[in-house]
């Protein structure tokens, strides 16, 4: 039976052990550490674990996130773990800083008022699943595929360290990356 992850925004999706092997095998290399073999090795140390505790039922994201944590420092991977746990927070934090606000910036008029960002009306918090049901429910994106969209966009916004987005912004990214990726997706399907 799939194990089920509850996410922090209240989101079910299906435990992928590719997704656990991946953060720990950054949680690796971001304190030069990087080694595919150990992240593997751990990765099934923590899906091994999950699988036997929850007897096939869910878990939720922020248990997933300790167990990695405890399988990192357990192992000799201190450093690691706390790279993990500074990663994390940080996002939590950029997260709760960044902004969408309702405005199509297409005139100088438009970059002027959102300059004035706390005047503006329509703001709201960042939320990259609010992109994953849009492509899912109003284009039949496969939710998987949405949500590598949604990382992808987030990913981009964080690196321009802007607190406020204006929502043409967001959606000229997720465009532009939903393009990139479905076309990766019909090259894969060609071969």
């Amino acid at each position: 039976m799939q194990l089920k992850v509850r996410k922090e925004n209240g989101s079910i999706e299906e435990y992928l052990h590719t997704k656990v092997m991946g953060t720990i095998s950054n949680a690796l290399a971001s304190v030069g550490e990087a080694d595919i073999f150990v992240a593997e090795q751990l990765a099934e140390v923590v899906t091994y674990y999950l699988y036997q505790q929850q007897k096939g039922r869910s878990v939720n994201s922020g248990e997933i996130f300790s167990i990695i944590k405890a399988v990192l420092s357990a192992t000799g991977h201190e450093d690691a773990a706390v790279a993990l746990n500074e990663y994390h927070f940080e996002r939590r934090v950029k997260r709760s800083r960044v902004q969408v606000v309702s405005i199509n910036v297409q005139e100088l008029t438009d970059a002027k008022l959102l300059a004035r960002g706390e005047d503006l009306d329509g703001k709201c918090r960042w939320d990259k699943s609010v992109i994953v049901r849009s492509l899912a429910t109003k284009h039949d994106i496969p939710e998987q595929t949405a949500r590598a969209i949604a990382s992808m966009v987030e990913e981009k916004i964080f690196r321009m360290g802007m607190t406020l987005i204006p929502a043409s912004l967001i959606k000229q990214l997720v465009l532009g990356d939903a393009a990139a990726v479905l076309r990766a997706q019909e090259q894969l399907q060609a071969v």
